[in-house]
């Protein structure tokens, strides 16, 4: 019990008897039934059965303050519990959104590198290109490397272009380029007077490219090449054969008023 101690409830219970024994006493009295021995005797027992009473209310209520004590210690045990499940609770939402954010982070990293690999992986991979009409497969050094030689002989560096031309084409001998590297090359070979040289570049293509877009032009040029080391005849020969196997073409055109011109 809460708010009454033990001591307060066995005073209620020794009240209690004593007022049933002023009662039983009074009607002794007047019934006139029971002697003074009989009384005492009496008022003895009452005694013990209110002592018996009192310690069975005095065991009960301790019985009921220890079983309340408990209980309320079970309370306070399952609320700390449930306040420890909660803060685990709180920990393990806290755990799932920072691994959360751990895997968001971990999968952005890894999209980044395989993009970056990608990237770098596509510098080294060969891609497709095209030159004059053909289409071939080059790697990426490959391209660069023509480019440059391109570029020089654009700027009328035709010393220069032959030598990156030569080293083009040993480095790259099975190039896609190689056809035009051979025309080129024999352009700026033709352009220092370099006839020989140009002739067997001019040759090297026709050989290798028969079918090449700028054939007809290099056959043209071989005809150049044979005025040029002054061999009329091979040069008459050559535009006559350029006239009837690329009928149509500019080079052929140019042939027609050569051979007129030989005449």
């Amino acid at each position: 019990m809460n708010t009454m101690s033990l001591s307060s409830v066995a005073r209620a219970a020794r009240n209690a008897t004593v007022a049933v024994l002023m009662i039983g006493c009074l009607g002794h009295a007047s019934a006139g039934l029971f002697d003074d021995e009989e009384a005492r005797k009496a008022i003895l027992d009452l005694r013990q059965k209110v002592a018996e009473s009192e310690k069975k209310i005095v065991e009960e209520s301790r019985r009921s303050a220890e079983d309340m004590e408990q209980l309320r210690r079970s309370l306070i045990e399952l609320q700390n519990q449930l306040e420890a499940a909660r803060a685990d609770l709180a920990k393990l939402r806290g755990q799932d959104e920072q691994m959360a954010r751990d895997l968001a982070e971990v999968q952005r990293v890894q999209k980044d590198t395989v993009q970056t690999l990608d990237e770098r992986v596509r510098k080294f991979e060969p891609s497709r290109v095209t030159v004059d009409g053909r289409e071939f497969m080059a790697d990426p050094t490959e391209k660069r490397d023509y480019d440059a030689a391109m570029a020089i002989f654009r700027k009328g560096e035709f010393g220069p272009a032959q030598l990156v031309f030569v080293e083009f084409l040993n480095r790259y001998p099975k190039t896609g380029y190689r056809p035009s590297a051979l025309f080129w090359l024999g352009n700026a070979q033709y352009a220092t007077k370099d006839y020989k040289d140009a002739l067997a570049s001019f040759r090297a293509l026709v050989a290798a490219a028969p079918d090449h877009q700028r054939v007809s032009e290099a056959a043209l040029a071989i005809a150049n090449c044979q005025l040029e080391l002054k061999d009329t005849k091979g040069a008459r020969r050559t535009l006559e054969d350029l006239q009837a196997n690329y009928p149509g073409t500019e080079a052929a055109q140019a042939a027609k008023e050569r051979l007129a011109r030989l005449r």
